[in-house]
């Protein structure tokens, strides 16, 4: 009985819509005739379209480049805090943790600002020292720019999922370790960093996931370098724009499924390996 009104929420607002989407995936819009059943036509389009696997390809780079180097630098801040050497830890922690609290679209219109060819701060500070400042808005440099905002926004909140992971582990460990002539980097590297691994699992899948979802960045950036970001620069856009701005919800809701396909399937494999690694070790 408790758990019912949860449910009654779950089916509503997860459940109906997702069956919704299915269903209007399987038809196909016409001018003349309407709504016609169309099997899975929508999905062999979007196999074939050239946009979409240009937005895809587009989030692969954000999962080899992105997502690691914002890993990376989540595992040092949270090794760094927990070793209890930095100075003012928790303004520390917090000040690591508030950019995700920042909502994306004042951080993407923030670093849109900051990025400005005429009267952004990085473009200031370049002319001050005489020197040229690089168009971070251009279509060479916009999928770097974009990455520095996830960077940004998603670390803090990465590393409190890790810094949680590491407090957990007893220090009796650490002690041993210590006696037995250990060092910092050493401790980390031996204990506290195979200590952590499902959570570092989970910060992957969830920076897998979120790579697949990105939308919020790159629309407000289209406001900003027409030139640098076209509709289709990442799944979620082009599906977006295909059922918003050329009105073709059946095939957008074809794509997002099999936008969800795939993540599902990467994120399995991911974990598979992961829990395989364990088991042999």
């Amino acid at each position: 009985m408790l758990i019912i009104p949860f449910l009654v929420v779950f089916v509503a607002m997860f459940v109906v819509p997702l069956a919704y989407s299915a269903y209007l995936s399987l038809f196909t819009s016409h001018l003349v005739g309407g709504d016609v059943f169309s099997g899975f036509a929508n999905y062999a389009r979007a196999l074939q379209d050239p946009s979409f696997w240009y937005g895809l390809g587009r989030v692969m780079l954000f999962l080899f480049i992105q997502v690691p180097i914002g890993l990376a630098l989540s595992i040092f801040f949270a090794l760094a805090l927990d070793s209890g050497r930095v100075r003012g830890g928790r303004m520390a922690r917090l000040l690591i943790f508030v950019p995700y609290a920042i909502p994306s679209v004042v951080a993407t219109l923030m670093w849109g600002y900051l990025y400005g060819n005429d009267f952004g701060l990085i473009t200031q500070i370049f002319h001050i020292f005489g020197l040229p400042s690089p168009d971070l808005l251009s279509p060479s440099n916009i999928t770097g720019s974009t990455m520095n905002i996830l960077i940004w926004e998603y670390v803090g909140y990465n590393m409190i999922v890790l810094y949680a992971a590491l407090r957990s582990i007893p220090t009796e460990l650490y002690e041993a370790a210590e006696i037995d002539g250990a060092g910092q980097w050493r401790i980390a590297w031996s204990i506290k960093l195979p200590a952590i691994q499902p959570a570092i699992l989970l910060t992957v899948i969830f920076s897998i996931i979120g790579s697949f979802q990105l939308f919020n960045e790159p629309n407000l950036l289209f406001n900003i370098a027409p030139n640098a970001i076209g509709t289709d620069f990442s799944p979620n856009l082009y599906a977006y724009n295909v059922a918003f701005k050329n009105q073709d919800v059946n095939y957008a809701a074809a794509i997002a499924f099999l936008l969800g396909l795939l993540i599902a399937i990467i994120s399995f494999v991911v974990q598979t390996r992961a829990t395989r690694k364990d088991r042999q070790s």
